[in-house]
């Protein structure tokens, strides 16, 4: 289907709240367009998209789609979850594309640089956002969280450069044909819908093949999973982990954040930018929404931070972050597990996670868009977590979160909500106004 975006002009966006497809109707508002979406719940997402300008419809519908909208742009989430939905939209002789095939139209005729993996991605993606603006590259940036210093997920820029955070769920990033790739690692995640980690490598090596012989894949040479994806690629291949020493000092902790940085580093490399120059503009990143995020103080004097982690790799990495710049505090992990298939398949990894955590809240699974599965529930990792040496605790609602923090933590300690569910809300309940 050709679609030509300069002459739309009304357009509805199903699934609105998501991060990603919410980049793009920030896009559209400040292009003029009429813009309007749905999505099945309210969240901090679609109230700054209304602020913006953007009409949303709470529920999910058919029938809330306007006759005269002239594209719906929709998440491929409903190609799981809402068949009976999808259909209506494709039968329904209004244009219609995914989230994912907008980037694609989006980033036609740009210098594309894709930041991929199974974690890092958004982080990356917003370091190589701020690298290029200090420098003043002034791209076209869409990244899967709010950026602090534009307070957006979406910066329009006004150069050939477009920079976009690729996601692999499934195979979404497939849409995009990056000048430059940047692969973070690859681990087993999003088995709801891929087969195995040979299917996830799959996926990676056709995103691998659609980078141009004259383009370049930045990435961990002796990653694990990495060679088999760009074994025998023509395109230039440039290992990041070669500068994982020469990163600044970061305002973000962690090693996988020094990791991120090296990625940025590396692609800044082949734009040509004075090194010197980047690493003041990494030494002053100072993170995204939701990841290791500070929100404030509870009553009692407690720090709270949220992260967005949401794979065991990923919680195991923040939380030793945690102690690595608070090596005597506290520390309490309120987790919130994020698919049952997920749960069920990295299970035993989730059970090992919190090694670095004085004490676990587990709260039940946020399963967003899976049928209930009976087989798996939060009180059975809470007890794999025990007999892993760590305390660990299930409660079946934030308001027994928040009964039980209030009790179990002191001035000084650290208490990080975890997950990519609404956990965070027991944060901002916690924060003393």
């Amino acid at each position: 289907m050709n679609i030509d975006l300069d002459k739309i002009k009304k357009v509805y966006f199903v699934g609105v709240g998501g991060i990603g497809i919410s980049a793009i109707a920030r896009m559209m508002v400040r292009e003029g367009k009429d813009v309007c979406g749905s999505d099945m719940v309210a969240s901090n997402v679609t109230e700054e998209l209304e602020k913006a300008g953007v009409k949303i419809d709470i529920g999910q519908s058919f029938d809330l789609i306007p006759t005269d909208t002239e594209l719906i742009i929709y998440t491929i989430a409903i190609e799981h979850y809402d068949e009976g939905l999808l259909h209506k939209i494709k039968t329904s002789g209004i244009p219609s594309i995914t989230y994912p095939e907008s980037l694609d139209l989006i980033s036609t005729g740009k210098f594309t640089i894709a930041i991929s993996g199974t974690h890092g991605k958004t982080t990356t993606t917003a370091m190589m956002a701020k690298v290029t603006i200090d420098l003043g590259l002034d791209p076209t940036v869409v990244v899967g969280s709010i950026l602090k210093d534009q307070k957006s997920n979406f910066i329009r820029g006004k150069s050939k450069y477009f920079i976009v955070e690729a996601c692999e769920y499934r195979r979404s990033f497939l849409n995009l044909n990056p000048n430059i790739l940047a692969i973070t690692n690859i681990e087993e995640d999003h088995l709801d819908y891929y087969k195995d980690i040979e299917n996830i490598k799959n996926a990676f090596r056709e995103l691998a093949l659609n980078v141009p012989e004259d383009g370049f894949i930045v990435c961990n040479l002796e990653g694990e999973n990495i060679k088999d994806v760009v074994r025998d690629i023509k395109t230039t291949v440039i290992d990041y982990s070669k500068l994982i020493n020469e990163t600044p000092s970061l305002k973000v902790p962690g090693n996988y954040n020094r990791e991120n940085a090296a990625v940025a580093m590396a692609i800044s490399g082949i734009l040509s930018l004075d090194r010197d120059e980047v690493k003041e503009s990494l030494g002053g990143f100072s993170g995204t929404w939701r990841r290791f995020d500070f929100k404030g103080e509870t009553q009692n004097g407690a720090l709270v931070y949220d992260d967005y982690a949401h794979h065991p790799t990923a919680i195991k990495a923040v939380l030793f972050g945690v102690r690595e710049i608070y090596p005597n505090k506290g520390v309490v992990a309120l987790f919130q597990p994020h698919l049952y298939s997920r749960t069920k398949a990295l299970f035993d990894k989730f059970a090992g996670a919190f090694i670095d955590a004085d004490l676990t809240m587990v709260a039940p699974i946020y399963f967003a868009r899976e049928e209930k599965d009976e087989s798996i529930n939060s009180e059975m990792l809470v007890d794999a977590i025990k007999k892993n040496g760590s305390k660990a605790v299930f409660l079946e609602n934030f308001e027994e979160m928040l009964d039980y923090i209030k009790e179990n933590t002191k001035e000084g300690d650290i208490v990080l909500t975890i997950g990519a569910g609404d956990i965070y809300k027991v944060g901002e309940m916690l924060i003393k106004k």
